[in-house]
């Protein structure tokens, strides 16, 4: 399930950096850690995008003019869902970097329809390995065209998939084809415009800070119909409950329904 939550925005003119995920990953590891129920304070089993509204770039970061600002939370176990939005909306005041926010509302995005053949757009960065303490492995180019880009978000995907739980070995046996294909016409434009789709981008894990590369175009994805909405509800890649590797569909109508949003909202 996908859930849009909404936001109203106290201070305009507040900003946070451009990548700012690992802000919202520090509060909702909060809510976790002094939540009601000690069951979820490890709970890692979501995904979420960027805080979205009317922005201006400046060298500190995206400054938010909307009088409302959105955030989609994304989680395939129902009741995990509905303890967050339920410990959520019970704050008035929520901090993510100089942003005073203060939840208003949320709606339930409508389900979608994946197949053995899905064309998936980054709404987040996808991370392809992980990282490690005292060592830049982590930041280290892979192409996206290569055996090894989509072997390793194979193998990170059918770990997560073990680890819920939800899928028995058999299931899991069943799932061994899987191969991502990015979008070459999209990679060259960028490449003629000097334009990247892979960045180091900072992340935070038991207080230490970490760096790590991700990757942002539009692909297809050949892989088991479980396997498609698994990603498409928890994300691909690894830290996807820090913020990273949230997809939407192609020509999703949930995208242009977010573009009206952010025009009523200024």
């Amino acid at each position: 399930m996908r859930v849009r939550i909404v936001f109203s925005l106290k201070n305009r003119g507040a900003y946070v950096p451009f990548h700012h995920q690992y802000l919202i990953a520090q509060f909702i590891k909060g809510v976790l850690v002094f939540g009601s129920n000690p069951d979820y304070k490890d709970f890692s089993l979501f995904n979420f995008s960027g805080l979205k509204g009317q922005t201006k770039i400046s060298r500190k970061g995206l400054h938010f003019y909307s009088s409302k600002v959105t955030l989609v939370f994304a989680c395939t176990d129902k009741p995990f869902l509905d303890y967050f939005m339920d410990q959520l909306f019970k704050m008035r005041d929520i901090m993510v970097g100089n942003l005073q926010l203060s939840p208003e509302s949320f709606e339930t995005e409508e389900a979608v329809t994946v197949s053995a053949e899905t064309k998936f757009l980054c709404i987040s960065p996808i991370v392809l390995l992980p990282a490690l303490f005292n060592d830049e492995s982590s930041k280290r180019f892979i192409a996206p065209g290569t055996d090894e880009f989509s072997d390793l978000l194979y193998d990170s995907t059918i770990s997560r998939m073990e680890a819920s739980g939800k899928y028995s070995a058999e299931a899991l046996a069943s799932f061994y084809k899987f191969q991502l294909v990015a979008d070459q016409d999209y990679l060259h434009r960028l490449q003629e415009s000097h334009k990247k789709f892979a960045r180091i981008y900072p992340l935070y894990d038991n207080d230490v800070r970490f760096e790590v590369r991700g990757y942002t175009f539009p692909f297809k994805l050949y892989a088991a119909t479980e396997v498609q909405q698994f990603i498409y509800e928890n994300g691909l890649g690894h830290y996807t409950a820090k913020g990273f590797g949230m997809l939407d569909l192609a020509n999703n109508d949930a995208i242009q329904r977010q573009e009206d949003r952010q025009a009523i909202y200024a």
